[in-house]
């Protein structure tokens, strides 16, 4: 699949005993680089990998296709993939962050891009997405406020219109066509409705056609939740591809389960294969899988685009994993790289962070705000952004880490009666970090100002690391000369299955108060 030339892949040693592969781009060093921004430059990170163990070099005709790959590491769940001739593009969960639905290019399914935003205001909390392309179209159906919405595009860079709302209830929502070209929306819990033929719209009402797979009663799940559906035409038969057993909770409660059907409403026979994607063992390299998309790549090979929970390391999110499956002789999918009980993650790291010129007025496209409205709220200007704080309100400007050990460093300017710092953040009640305000200095635990209080009046830097899920914080008037704060703080407790919501540790500035917060300066690097 890969056509770049040869890749490298290193081992590192993570903190559970394990060895855990990091596919190299061809052309990038395997040091890590430090940068920063200034004046005209938000922020570069990033090492493609650190402290490797062994490297090999291996042709890059089809060796990879075998392989299960995280295709983007960091918290990007519920995926949708779509193909048109020879680009794929690829979306998922865009929860309530501004500017919204971050839109993925890639040649060959391996190598990713950002290329856009869809979404450049507040549509409401979204949730898992269904990206289509039909008829010279782009479609993306997503669920918001109670209710199901449609945004379209000639090219998926944009521009996207404005949300349509098709007064569907629901979630998850999965579109099909029928050869003659009736279309139809399914949701969760096994329920259809036909849309008009431009897709804009509905006919009729909702109908639930399909109950689910029944799996074994001993499995540990975290619920039947059946959700996610996912169709494709093929070979005269429609395929329902669905998730049960719940987003979280056990390590294995997640899966995907496919059915079929010669009609898009139904009867549905579910495949004795399933499930098709399904974590058995805590021992396996990744958690709760499930939630799938199939994608072929124009070549006669099929592939499942899915999301997981790296063994050990709940509280990066949901990453992006791509598995070959096969199609067998009766018309059912199976896959082709069941992943064994204690092998390593092979993980492609796409997700990065590129420098950006502050005078074009545009955040890098893997930065977003949580507690802002639209685009109007923050601006760039002279190289530092700036937005204003609100009381009683948290506005954080954020970015997937996506390594496990990392530094990372910010240069503030705040007005008086304004606060802000460098956290990681899970969400607007649950984020850890250093806060600085009208010269005083404070760790932050769980949301609230916590131990390690100092007084530094001249102070605008500080920086925070994290080793194993310990996090220290640091403070400096130079930016040269660093002191540590009293308190370092455990974060692994920052997941879902403690704190709920489906999040994950985010690396984030932020603001609150009333008064200006200025970003001036961002440093990072990874660390062994």
């Amino acid at each position: 699949m890969e056509n770049d030339g040869l890749v490298e892949r290193s081992q590192r040693a993570d903190r559970a005993g394990r060895l855990l592969e990091v596919e190299r781009h061809p052309g990038f060093p395997g040091q890590m680089r430090f940068v920063r921004f200034s004046a005209c430059a938000l922020l570069t990170l990033a090492s493609l990998t650190v402290g490797a163990l062994s490297q090999e070099r291996r042709a890059s005709s089809s060796a990879g296709s075998e392989r299960t790959v995280a295709i983007l590491n960091g918290d990007y769940p519920d995926p949708s993939i779509v193909r048109d001739g020879d680009d794929f593009y690829l979306t998922n969960s865009a929860y309530d962050y501004v500017p919204g639905m971050l839109i993925w290019h890639s040649k060959d399914l391996r190598h990713w891009t950002p290329i856009a935003r869809a979404l450049s205001h507040q549509t409401g909390d979204i949730w898992a997405p269904d990206f289509i392309h039909y008829k010279g179209l782009f479609y993306i159906y997503f669920p918001a406020k109670g209710t199901n919405w449609v945004i379209t595009a000639r090219s998926p860079y944009g521009p996207w219109s404005e949300p349509i709302d098709l007064k569907v209830r629901g979630i998850d929502p999965g579109h099909v066509a029928t050869p003659e070209g009736k279309r139809y929306l399914y949701v969760d819990s096994g329920k259809v409705i036909e849309l008009a033929p431009d897709g804009l719209s509905t006919v009729g009402t909702l109908q639930k056609v399909y109950d689910g797979w029944a799996y074994p009663e001993e499995w540990a799940v975290e619920c039947f939740c059946s959700e996610s559906p996912k169709l494709i035409y093929r070979g005269g038969y429609y395929y329902l591809l669905t998730a049960e057993g719940g987003t979280s909770g056990p390590t294995t409660s997640h899966m995907a389960v496919l059915a079929r059907s010669r009609n898009p409403m139904g009867p549905w026979e579910n495949s004795p294969l399933n499930p098709l994607i399904h974590t058995s063992s805590a021992k396996e390299p990744w958690w709760s899988t499930g939630h799938a998309t199939l994608i072929d790549n124009g070549r006669g090979q099929w592939f499942a685009v899915y999301h997981a929970y790296e063994n050990g390391h709940r509280n990066l999110g949901r990453q992006i994993l791509l598995s070959p499956v096969e199609w067998t002789a009766d018309g059912w999918l199976k896959p082709l790289d069941p992943m064994a009980k204690g092998t390593a993650p092979v993980i492609v790291p796409n997700h990065q962070i590129h420098s950006e010129d502050l005078s074009k007025t545009e955040l890098s496209l893997e930065w977003q705000f949580s507690g802002i409205a639209s685009k109007d709220d923050y601006r760039i200007n002279d190289g530092i952004i700036s937005f204003e704080a609100e009381p009683d309100k948290l506005k954080v400007l954020h970015t997937q880490a996506a390594n496990h050990n990392y530094e990372a460093s910010v240069k503030l300017d705040v007005t008086p009666g304004a606060e802000a710092g460098l956290i990681l953040f899970y969400g607007s009640k649950a984020y850890a970090g250093i806060g600085m305000s009208e010269g005083r200095i404070f760790n932050i635990r769980m949301a609230r100002n916590s131990r390690g209080t100092a007084e530094c009046a001249d102070c605008r830097f500080l920086k925070l690391r994290l080793i194993d899920d310990d996090l220290s914080t640091y403070y400096s008037a130079d930016g040269i000369v660093w002191k540590k704060t009293e308190s370092s703080i455990d974060v692994s407790v920052y997941q879902t299955n403690a704190l709920g919501n489906f999040s994950s540790i985010k690396l984030g500035i932020y603001g609150k108060g009333s008064g200006l917060v200025k970003i001036e300066q961002f440093t990072y690097h990874p660390l062994p």
